[in-house]
């Protein structure tokens, strides 16, 4: 996966897979007509509506939404987050949270473990079952992601990472910046928490 936090500035001139320079600056996104961002805003509509579409099928057939959606992928790509640290990447309220997480452990999608070093810790991990549900959701939404960058063509993986990563607010930036590259590292196989591995 591309590094996407090098170059983090956008103020210089980025250079493409054919040797062609472009100069990808703040300035000249800032004096883009004010149609083009309102056109861009709403492509984002389309463009969220449909990479959610899908998942969405698949979640009412559980009785489950995006917000459990969004639990389980947390939890899939940092096995043993603490329940603390997930409502702080959701920033949803503690009762929010509490209502979905309850129904993920009690249908046997997610394990609660108490934390080795502080036994009041709540860790959390996916069950098999759960593993093979955050799957099936995320295999249908990187097949549509792929086919969108293969449109794109060369680099276009890269400028999606970038744009995706400025769209965040630059406070949250260091924050999402680690958690990506900690479920990368653990991707690759670097030693990390390891889940209980318990079956459904």
């Amino acid at each position: 996966m591309t590094d996407i936090f090098s170059n983090a500035a956008f103020g210089t001139v980025a250079t493409t897979q054919s040797g062609v320079k472009s100069a990808a600056t703040p300035q000249a996104a800032m004096t883009a007509p004010r149609t083009d961002l309102i056109d861009c805003a709403e492509l984002f509509y389309f463009a969220y509506r449909d990479f959610t579409c899908d998942p969405d099928a698949i979640l009412a057939q559980y009785g489950f939404g995006r917000a459990h959606h969004r639990v389980l992928h947390f939890v899939h790509r940092h096995p043993g987050l603490k329940v603390a640290e997930l409502l702080d990447i959701l920033k949803i309220t503690k009762q929010s949270l509490a209502r979905v997480l309850k129904q993920l452990v009690d249908e046997s999608f997610i394990i609660q473990r108490a934390g080795d070093a502080d036994r009041r810790e709540r860790r959390l991990y996916l069950s098999a079952k759960g593993s093979r549900l955050t799957d099936k959701l995320t295999d249908i939404q990187i097949r549509r992601l792929q086919t969108a960058l293969a449109d794109i063509g060369p680099g276009g993986d890269t400028l999606a990472q970038k744009f995706l990563f400025a769209m965040i607010a630059e406070e949250d930036r260091p924050h999402v910046e680690a958690l990506l590259k900690s479920a990368r590292r653990g991707a690759d196989g670097t030693p990390s928490e390891a889940s209980p591995g318990e079956a459904e």
